[in-house]
């Protein structure tokens, strides 16, 4: 047989095939077609040994047919009038703001590639309140800031004068942050989506969050939606993928990313030889998500219904995107040369059509009543998440300005012409001669397109983004949950991590406040000893425990419940640090103050999710991290990568951060008492990083004084004082953490071998003192002819005699924050270096922080005072067993 014979009947055994299918499905339906499929698949596989090729994407078209599209509920030309105003004052913003000053920045690209998406949300979508006050949450895409600014200068939220001072906030009458960010802008922004990646994972856990409230009966169910905007370029951050199972895991079906896939990144295409749409659809259908796919405009439908052979959708499929971003900016003619030139068939399809008319065909994510469609599916859908891919043009409507080019991210700038083609292209009512200033236009408050955005929005329950405290104040817990940890041990031996894990026990257990604790932790409960807490409050999941655990038998088994309190998020700091987010800042995003604890290794803490503990900040986070194992000296045996002798130093950045390194119970008690006080009584926009170690150690009554609870929290107080007050030589030594028993251990052999009374001061916070010390500098240097303000480290270590040691399991740099306020030398001893497989005595004696080091130090400081000679500190070097000529640490 002829090969043009079995060509043609090969068409006609396929067209008799697609007609029965159809058969099928107009009267059986889709769910009967697809039984149906699977069935012949099935039967090729057991007759034949046929075994279809696994693919993991649907073709390069839109997932929701034109059959299926719901009609669009609002009026097309309002819309579009509107969308076209927001364009211009976003564009004008950053185009007036490098008019003013040069290179401040800003970006118009992604809001105009995005600015359908958005529309279409904000008239028909975002829930600001909903009749029974729940709400959908919304993480804007960081770079589109501008169109959200115009968008809410329209609405008359943000004036004129705030739009002229986009990113300069230091203006009279003040500005608009370059980015989302709720620290600067408190009533408006709720989550920072610039680090870029942050939004998808923290939208996840956000979403898993809503759900443990419901499911414990915190907050009602009623259908609220997480919305995460995100760039294609962004899903390369592994936080953007990092977590995507757990949403499927979870069946959250509250969540929708929708991800702008304008194919460019800063620099170029983000995959220029390959699809960047079909990658994350394999990705996503993968991870059990619901994909939907919005590519093509209204102008391709007829195009695609008419293609019974499948020839365009396959030529669609075939062009990489770097292609596709030269068909943007070339003409129509080389559209249709290059994209359909391939195939006479395919240039037969588009021959009614002009060059002009195919220059002009709408991408999907540029079309309101396909992304209308994809969201009211994404909305209606049960039992997953859903992810959108849209596919738009960036910089869309710049025109030669920008308009799909590889420069376009960086375009802040446009020249009068520019000007004028934007302006003509949208239909702006700006004359020509005020063109060259970029004015802002908004019409008047009764005109049509102002009562149209001010009614969707009143329907939708009011303005978005809005950032609200809806929270009110809790009640102070009880002072006995926290006075059985100011008696002390009587000499028996813990933890400070096992005080920490008891007062947490006791806080749970509290019967009106005890159900907002949210204890957070990745993989360790076991080794923080948290596991008795397993069967007091349980391990949250979403869909109980649906198996007998193996350890049943015993009396602290992993129990799961779907009321459990427990967050155990598995090997993942950053979904932890993502939940702790959620729950601290219940407060405002769902009027509930949950109190986070998330106890993790502190290694893996500002080390390795910085990012995301200044993100907490910049949100007004509240909460607790608590970094367990702490110090470069307590974790025995296990080495370079888990031994923390730098996080401290870590968290001195973070503004609104309070950080402490206890070192007895009674001062976690009072941390944890005054830190519950202050967040979520007194409602302060801070959280705290308090560290806490696994050596078990005895624990001391707290000391008499009306100044000790004022010093812990401050930092700094007296704990022991000499045995010898009146002794000729003395000194002053500094304890933090853990290493405060190794100073302890140094007063007493100064005292007994060298004759040196010492006192022994705990130093709660380095960060505290040297905040206040920064304070008062700053307020005498602006106040000359006013008293001046003395630091509180100075004041209180004034009368103290002799010079300072101050010892830590952390780097040198941290107690040497402080030492032009020290009124005395200062010698830093500290943990500067790699750590080492050991253990806990060799671990001090080789980064000399242990008590025969501290001794040393204050030997060689009362040397330098001319109070001691250097025989004696030879002298003590040889009985103290110590070796001069042993390596560097901090270096080694």
């Amino acid at each position: 047989m002829a090969q043009t014979e079995t060509d043609g009947l090969e068409v006609l055994e396929t067209r008799e095939w697609v007609d029965s299918l159809d058969y099928v499905l107009s009267h059986g339906g889709p769910n009967r077609a697809g039984r149906l499929l699977q069935q012949l698949a099935l039967h090729a596989r057991r007759e034949a040994g046929i075994n279809l090729p696994f693919t993991a994407t649907t073709p390069y078209q839109n997932t929701i047919p034109v059959r299926q599209q719901p009609p669009f509920p609002g009026s097309q030309e309002m819309e579009r009038r509107i969308k076209s105003l927001v364009r211009w004052n976003a564009l004008a913003m950053v185009v007036r703001a490098n008019k003013i000053q040069e290179g401040i920045g800003g970006h118009i690209s992604t809001f105009a590639s995005a600015a359908t998406l958005y529309e279409v949300a904000f008239n028909h979508f975002f829930r600001a309140q909903t009749e029974t006050g729940d709400r959908d949450i919304v993480y804007f895409q960081g770079h589109a800031a501008p169109g959200i600014y115009s968008r809410a200068y329209l609405e008359g939220r943000i004036s004129k004068e705030k739009l002229q001072n986009f990113r300069r906030e230091l203006k009279s009458g003040g500005g608009l942050s370059s980015y989302p960010h709720p620290w600067l802008m408190p009533d408006f922004w709720e989550f920072p989506t610039v680090s870029m990646g942050l939004g998808p994972i923290q939208a996840i856990y956000h979403a898993r969050f809503i759900k443990y409230l419901e499911n414990r009966g915190l907050k009602q169910s009623t259908g609220g939606k997480v919305w995460a905007f995100l760039g294609d370029g962004e899903m390369d951050e592994p936080e953007s993928l990092g977590s995507i199972t757990l949403a499927s895991r979870e069946r959250l079906d509250n969540l929708i990313f929708v991800v702008n896939c304008n194919l460019q990144r800063l620099d170029g295409p983000v995959r220029g030889n390959g699809k960047i749409i079909q990658e994350l659809e394999a990705i996503f259908r993968g991870a059990g998500w619901n994909v939907i796919k919005c590519i093509w405009g209204s102008d391709w439908d007829s195009l695609i219904l008419n293609d019974r052979d499948g020839l365009l959708v396959r030529r669609l499929g075939e062009v990489s995107d770097g292609q596709y971003q030269k068909y943007f900016v070339e003409s129509g003619a080389y559209f249709r040369q290059n994209l359909f030139g391939t195939d006479p068939r395919l240039l037969k399809m588009v021959e009614h059509l002009s060059d002009d008319q195919l220059a002009r065909m709408r991408l999907g994510g540029h079309d309101p009543i396909k992304v209308h469609a994809a969201y009211r599916a994404a909305v209606d859908h049960t039992g997953a998440p859903t992810i959108i891919l849209a596919k738009t043009i960036k910089g869309y409507g710049l025109g030669e300005a920008g308009e799909g080019k590889n420069i376009t991210h960086q375009q802040k700038k446009l020249n009068d012409e520019e000007l004028e083609m934007f302006r003509s292209r949208f239909g702006i009512p700006i004359p020509d001669d005020e063109l060259h200033g970029a004015p802002f236009y908004r019409p008047s408050d009764d005109s049509a397109e102002i009562k149209y955005m001010q009614a969707r929005r009143q329907q939708l329950g009011g303005y978005m983004p809005q950032r609200k405290v809806r929270a009110t104040p809790l009640k102070p817990f009880p002072d006995s949950h926290f006075e059985e940890f100011h008696k002390g041990t009587d000499g028996r031996e813990v933890s400070t991590t096992m005080v920490f894990v008891r007062l947490l026990a006791k806080l749970l257990r509290d019967p009106e406040q005890g159900k907002y604790i949210v204890p957070i932790v990745p993989d360790e409960a076991r080794t923080f000893g948290m596991e008795a807490l397993f069967r007091q409050v349980g391990i949250y999941s979403s869909v109980g425990q649906n198996y007998e655990p193996v350890d049943m038998d015993t009396l602290l088994y992993y129990k799961e419940a779907k009321n459990g309190q427990i967050l155990e998020e598995g090997i993942t700091e950053s979904g932890s640090m993502c939940s702790l987010i959620a729950a601290g800042c219940a407060y405002a995003n769902h009027g509930i103050n949950t109190i986070p604890f998330f106890i993790y290794y502190s290694m893996f803490g500002f080390q390795r999710i910085g990012d995301l503990i200044w993100a907490a900040a910049d949100m007004r986070c509240r909460g607790f991290l608590v970094g367990g194992t702490a110090g470069r000296t307590t974790l025995a045996g296990e080495g370079l990568q888990h031994q923390d002798g730098h996080s401290h130093v870590l968290a001195l950045p973070v503004p609104n951060l309070l950080a402490y390194d206890p070192a007895f119970a009674y001062e976690i008690a009072v941390i944890i008492q005054d830190g519950i006080k202050r967040m979520y009584v007194d409602q302060e926009s801070i959280f705290y990083y308090l560290t806490v170690t696994n050596e078990p150690l005895p624990m001391p009554e707290i000391p008499a004084g009306d100044k000790v609870r004022e010093g812990i929290l401050k930092g700094l107080y007296r704990f022991k004082t000499a045995a010898n007050p009146n002794a000729k030589l003395r000194a002053q030594l500094l304890g933090s953490g853990t290493i405060m028993f190794e100073v302890l251990k140094a007063q007493q052999i100064l005292q007994e071998k060298f004759g040196v009374g010492a006192d022994v001061w705990s130093v709660t916070s380095y960060k505290e003192l040297y905040r206040d010390a920064n304070d008062s500098e700053r307020w005498n240097m602006l106040h000359p002819g006013e008293p001046a303000k003395v630091p509180y480290v100075t004041q209180t270590l004034k009368d103290a005699q002799g010079p300072f040691i101050a010892a830590s399991d952390y780097m040198k740099v941290l107690p040497e924050s402080i030492s032009k306020w020290v009124p005395g030398q200062l010698v830093s001893l500290g943990t500067d270096g790699f750590g080492r497989s050991e253990s806990r005595a060799a671990l001090r004696d080789f980064f000399e922080v242990d008590a025969k080091h501290i001794v040393l130090a204050t030997l060689v400081a009362l040397a330098r005072e001319k109070k001691v000679g250097t025989d004696l500190v030879k002298r003590a070097i040889g009985e103290l067993g110590i070796n001069p000529e042993k390596a560097n640490p901090a270096i080694s």
